[in-house]
């Protein structure tokens, strides 16, 4: 139920913040001054004032620190930690000598408004919407974003799509509405990089709001000429019917309408953050840091009552108290215990060993570094003149974990999420990497481009598994089967289609019915010789699955050894490996000549990442210690 998160991002071209002056150390005898330097010095002072936008006041501390939050289930935590509104004697914030006034500011360009102003320290956003606002917000050193808390990943926006648009490769040329501004903007950024694609690949309808009338899926709802739509849960549901169904077109179902994509696959796309002003950070760190061990130790008491609550089929009285905190502080929005949980189940809390992933490790793809890059990368997409680069807060989280008192291990051990035995559900993207005839050697050197974009991948899509499936060519077999099959009289052709004896339509293009043929003729055992080799239809095929099966391992141990010389963090249970042998070539047949022979067999012989949804059966769902 991810409704009503933050919108609209100011867009200003300013410029980089001002750095404070150097002082030298003092000579025993005094020298004449420099002319030159003076006029240096002179001229960085005006630098300086100049680079103090006049729209940027100082922020000055107060008894009650104004803070924002969002209409999002991992807001629920924050207002936990503070009792409520303003902070309660006895809440966590309050033991840390905090004193905050919590005020809902969904529209993100209120907040850099009182952020710039300086009534607020705080802003609440995601990493996407931090790099949209850099070329503002760091124009001005004082304002510049230090990010210093991950409160979660969102599991709860979803891409809803109509026929025309089955995976993310048929993205290219499509109408798509989202909220301007919004989050979902960087999760239209994640796609359109998976894809290989760019803005203007696409054709974007942006509405004001996340939903409602004025929101993507009523666009999506009314105008049939838009492929794909970004919503929250709720819309999601009135569209499809639900998260595995498909609109029929009765209610407020939209025919054919299926969901493409969701977060809870695409799991690290948006994270959402707590940041600071640069000036409050730099004289205050001690309060983000009590911020921080607050927010962490609400969220570990939340988890906690939320884990009781399944293992007991019934909410536990803490869990209840957490419900009507969520009803109490978005009102209208969660009137109802069902909609507190489900708010609060959309969030992936990361908790503390996800905010040490988060900021320290170097390896991690979903990471800070990673995310603010991407972030800037899309800024750069929307038009920014000049790119600025936001700040991380240097926190000790051993300090962190003393200081909120949390049970939480820093860095716990990473243990397997995905078993052997997994049931594939959708394919949301593919791409292929082809190889020469009988290669089993795979080099980083020449393939290290597609091995990068496969860990991207593994990392951005956490709770899907990539699939590496292996290809051979079997052109030149199949081309003899069906010659075999054709001279038998088990099909005939008539106007350039094929029929059984029994006019049966028969498709021998299809080379699992091709087979079937050749196996009920009693021809399998028929010897056909290419190249070097002299096997029997049903030798050769054995030997196309049994290529096709090393390649694919190969690929996997090849991405993984890349993995590890780069210093990744990856689940190496999520890189999957299979094969179909020759039997889903690209060209069925051979050509006509010794050329087109080898071009087709290029073609044939790849290997296949997919990115695929599987059930949960046999997955674990990614939780705080996984990150």
């Amino acid at each position: 139920m991810n409704q009503f998160r933050p919108a609209r991002v100011a867009f200003l071209v300013l410029l980089l913040a001002g750095a404070a002056g150097l002082l030298g150390c003092r000579p025993s005898r005094p020298e004449p001054p420099d002319a030159r330097q003076i006029g240096d010095d002179t001229k960085k002072g005006q630098q300086q004032q100049q680079q103090q936008k006049e729209d940027v006041k100082p922020f000055v501390m107060t008894d009650e620190l104004e803070t924002p939050f969002i209409f999002w289930g991992g807001d629920v935590a924050t207002y936990l930690a503070n009792g409520g509104e303003t902070t309660q004697a006895g809440s966590h914030f309050h033991k840390h000598g905090l004193k905050l006034k919590l005020t809902r500011t969904d529209d993100f360009s209120k907040q850099i408004e009182q952020y710039k102003e300086g009534k607020s320290p705080f802003l609440r956003g995601t990493m996407s919407m931090l790099g949209q606002a850099a070329e503002d917000l760091c124009a001005d050193d004082r304002t510049r974003p230090v990010v210093f808390l991950q409160l979660t990943w969102s599991a709860g926006d979803h891409v809803v799509a109509r026929p025309t648009c089955k995976t993310l490769n048929d993205l290219k040329g499509k109408k798509i509405a989202l909220q301007k501004d919004g989050p979902h903007v960087g999760i239209l950024n994640d796609m359109l990089q998976t894809a290989g694609l760019t803005w203007k690949d696409v054709e974007v309808v942006y509405t004001d709001d996340v939903t409602g009338d004025k929101g993507p899926a009523e666009k999506f709802r009314k105008d049939g000429g838009i492929d794909a739509c970004f919503v929250v849960t709720p819309d999601m549901a009135a569209l499809t019917g639900g998260p595995e169904a498909t609109g029929g077109g009765e209610g407020t179902t939209v025919k054919g309408a299926r969901v493409l994509v969701s977060t809870k696959d695409m799991l690290r796309s948006i994270a959402d953050v707590y940041a600071c002003r640069k000036d409050f950070y730099d004289k205050h760190k001690d309060v983000v840091e009590k911020f921080a061990a607050g927010y962490l130790k609400a969220t570990e008491e939340l988890l906690a009552a939320k884990k009781e609550t399944k293992a007991a089929q019934k909410p536990t009285a803490k869990y209840k108290q957490a419900l009507e905190a969520a009803r109490k502080m978005f009102g209208d929005d969660a009137r109802t215990d069902d909609d507190a949980d489900g708010l609060i189940s959309d969030a992936v809390f990361v908790g503390l060993p996800g905010n040490y992933a988060f900021f320290k490790n170097q390896g991690n793809l979903g990471g800070f570094a990673h995310k603010r890059r991407a972030a800037l990368d899309l800024a750069d997409s929307l038009g920014a003149k000049r790119r600025r680069e936001f700040d991380a807060a240097e926190l000790e989280y051993a300090e962190i974990k003393k200081i909120g008192e949390l049970a939480a291990v820093v860095k716990p051990p990473r243990e397997s999420r995905f078993g052997d035995k997994l049931k594939e559900r959708n394919t949301l993207y593919h791409f292929e990497v082809y190889f020469d005839g009988g290669q089993h050697v795979f080099p980083a050197a020449q393939y290290g481009k597609d091995f990068q974009r496969a860990v991207e991948q593994a990392s951005l899509f956490g709770n899907a598994v990539v699939s590496i499936r292996g290809h051979a060519n079997p052109a030149g077999v199949t081309q003899a089967m069906r010659k075999s099959v054709l001279d038998a009289g088990l099909a005939k052709e008539r106007g350039g289609e094929y029929f059984l004896k029994n006019d049966m339509p028969v498709d021998l293009n299809d080379i699992r019915q091709l087979a079937d043929l050749v196996k009920q003729g009693n021809l399998t055992g028929t010897r056909l010789t290419l190249g070097p080799e002299s096997w029997t239809y049903g030798e050769w095929l054995a030997e196309l699955d049994r290529l096709s099966l090393r390649r694919a391992e190969e690929v996997r141990k090849a991405v993984l050894a890349y993995a590890s010389e780069k210093g990744y963090q990856l689940d190496e249970s999520q890189i999957k490996y299979d094969s179909v042998g020759g039997y889903e070539p690209v060209f069925p047949y051979a050509g006509v000549d010794e050329e087109d022979d080898r071009a087709r067999g290029s073609k044939n012989r790849r290997v296949e990442f997919r990115i695929v949804t599987v059930a949960p059966e046999g997955r674990r769902f990614a939780e705080a210690e996984d990150f």
